[in-house]
């Protein structure tokens, strides 16, 4: 649940956030962080919504690894910066592919 509303704050902030603003704190094409704003928020409530719902239970794992391939580019930008700056998206990376193995493994298939 904080996984979800923590993509869905980053994935909301990226999509009403001023383009120029971003682009300042990040080197990326505007249209490109649009983008994966959009994916963030979808992969949040895919880790949530298929649950809640009971329907297609299947598709949490592929939201959560989805978000770990987000997650990985974070790292490979923030590691540019500094080591302690990855820290964060790593540590949330991990957690993706936490849940994304035990979602897709470990949970019982209906």
């Amino acid at each position: 649940m904080l996984l979800a509303l923590l993509f869905l704050f980053t994935g909301v902030t990226k999509l009403i956030m001023p383009v120029e603003e971003m682009t300042k704190q990040m080197p990326l094409p505007g249209v490109l962080l649009r983008f994966i704003g959009v994916c963030e928020v979808l992969g949040a409530l895919g880790l949530i919504l298929p649950g809640l719902l009971r329907i297609k239970p299947g598709l949490t794992p592929l939201a959560a690894a989805g978000l770990v391939i987000i997650m990985i580019g974070a790292v490979t930008l923030s590691i540019k910066i500094s080591l302690l700056a990855a820290l964060l998206p790593l540590v949330t990376g991990l957690l993706c592919l936490f849940v994304a193995y035990g979602r897709w493994r470990l949970a019982p298939q209906h």
